[in-house]
């Protein structure tokens, strides 16, 4: 079962999911503002893609952070934070449960699905 990730009022996800249904391809949802996101999971997407591509510095989250707590950022702080405040995930997240796209492009899920 693919599963995508993120939080339901963001447009990027809006775009995601939109493109799902009109390709008539089931999925589940997950969101990680409300739902949370366990530390396990977070790390294997650590592993998979690196913390700077899933940390969304260029969100308001993270822009709000004391210049202290964004700046020297290592892979442990950055999952601390995410874990911390899950809107700071890039999303969306797409899980195809062998591997992992991480944001949306049309060219990208349409290679991949």
């Amino acid at each position: 079962m693919i599963t995508i990730h993120g939080i339901r009022n963001c447009d990027t996800m809006k775009k995601a999911r939109a493109w799902l249904d009109a390709h008539a391809i089931p999925h589940g949802f997950h969101d990680y503002k409300t739902q949370g996101i366990d530390e396990a999971t977070l790390k294997t997407w650590v592993a998979e893609h690196g913390w700077p591509k899933l940390l969304n510095t260029a969100g308001t989250t993270f822009r709000k952070l004391p210049e202290a707590e964004r700046a020297d950022l290592t892979e442990a702080r950055a999952i601390a934070l995410m874990l911390a405040q899950p809107s700071m995930i890039k999303r969306p997240v797409l899980d195809l449960g062998d591997r992992r796209l991480v944001g949306f492009s049309a060219e990208a899920y349409a290679a991949a699905l």
